[in-house]
């Protein structure tokens, strides 16, 4: 399809990209790495299905923002699913039941086949980086952005993650399996030295290892629990000022990584762990413009843990849209994008 030609007014075509986008992967600014992975999961399955669950909802997007405007003019491409992906996560995923269910212990295949799938990801994400893009991973289990985290921090001295979600993700080899969605946070401490702070929002299930992880490290951990975000609002402190605390304890560079389940479980229900609290879907895009406003660069970023319900699509509808902002705001916060004045 020819960029020059397209309406962005008019219905996606048959044969467009995500957001009905023309874009190929070289016209384009941002890349999403699709990766199809709950080799882990240890509630429910179905985050395998949640990059290709997007995409298929993506073009009932109208892509007009009110502050933006055209969002979509930089260029952003989705990569095909890559097929190797597909077969590792169904051989690990096979792998790992006996041992979520308790009648194995044996764990190295699964753990390598992560790490291909992880390695797969740093790959890519570094060539992205090498070509000018943006890369973004599009999950998925919460797993699958550790590639990309490495990648960029091989290539930013300095850089913070903003993390919403309902989990720390501070657990060490949960289940035993060493790439467990619930341990992505406590391999990125361990395996990207330039992180240098973790700011996670919307935490609101956890063990006590985690809660002390993050309580003896400080100077690289700060944690805003969703019980004390109510509490705050309850006292009649305002969304933006506690965005502002938010952002503030973060570095110029910042990585946004985010589990669809830190949003209230009504606008994601059928994600593999869902629990009750969580954001507002507009007070969650608010907080990523809080970030480029603050005069913060977005660096990179995930959205993981989709998973489609059997019934409907609402969970993809929802996820395509954030999806779509935090896009904008990526591209935005490096200047590929002029902020409308209100």
């Amino acid at each position: 399809m020819d960029p020059t030609r397209f309406d962005p007014n008019g219905p996606a075509d048959a044969d467009a990209g995500i957001f009905g986008l023309p874009f190929s992967e070289a016209e384009s600014a941002l890349v999403l790495i699709p990766v199809p992975w709950d080799a882990t999961t240890s509630y429910r399955p179905g985050t395998a299905r949640g990059p290709a669950a997007v995409l298929a909802a993506s073009p009932q997007l109208d892509l007009y923002d009110l502050e933006l405007e055209d969002p979509w003019a930089p260029g952003i491409h989705l990569q095909p699913i890559a097929a190797e992906l597909i077969e590792w996560n169904a051989a690990a995923r096979a792998a790992a039941l006996p041992v979520i269910e308790g009648s194995s212990r044996d764990v190295a295949l699964v753990d390598a086949l992560s790490e291909r799938m992880v390695a797969k990801v740093h790959a890519e994400s570094a060539r992205l980086l090498a070509a000018g893009k943006t890369p973004a991973v599009l999950g998925g289990d919460h797993s699958t952005p550790l590639g990309n985290i490495v990648a960029l921090g091989e290539r930013h001295p300095e850089f913070g993650i903003l993390h919403l979600d309902a989990h720390h993700d501070l657990r060490h080899a949960y289940q035993g399996f060493k790439h467990s969605h619930a341990s992505i946070m406590h391999n990125v401490l361990e395996r990207v030295p330039t992180m240098s702070r973790l700011v996670q929002v919307g935490i609101r299930d956890f063990c006590q290892e985690e809660h002390d992880l993050a309580r003896s490290m400080p100077e690289r951990i700060t944690v805003h629990y969703d019980r004390w975000l109510a509490e705050a609002r309850a006292a009649g402190r305002p969304w933006r000022e506690q965005m502002k605390t938010i952002v503030g304890a973060l570095p110029e560079l910042v990585y946004l990584s985010f589990d669809i389940d830190g949003l209230d479980p009504k606008l994601c229900p059928n994600t593999g762990t869902p629990v009750p609290g969580g954001l507002q879907f507009d007070d969650a895009a608010q907080l990523v413009r809080e970030v480029v406003i603050s005069g913060r660069r977005i660096i990179g970023f995930d959205l993981v843990e989709v998973a489609p319900g059997a019934a409907d699509e609402w969970d993809a509808n929802v996820a395509m849209r954030l999806l779509y902002r935090m896009a904008a705001w990526t591209l935005a916060s490096q200047g590929r994008l002029r902020q409308r004045a209100r």
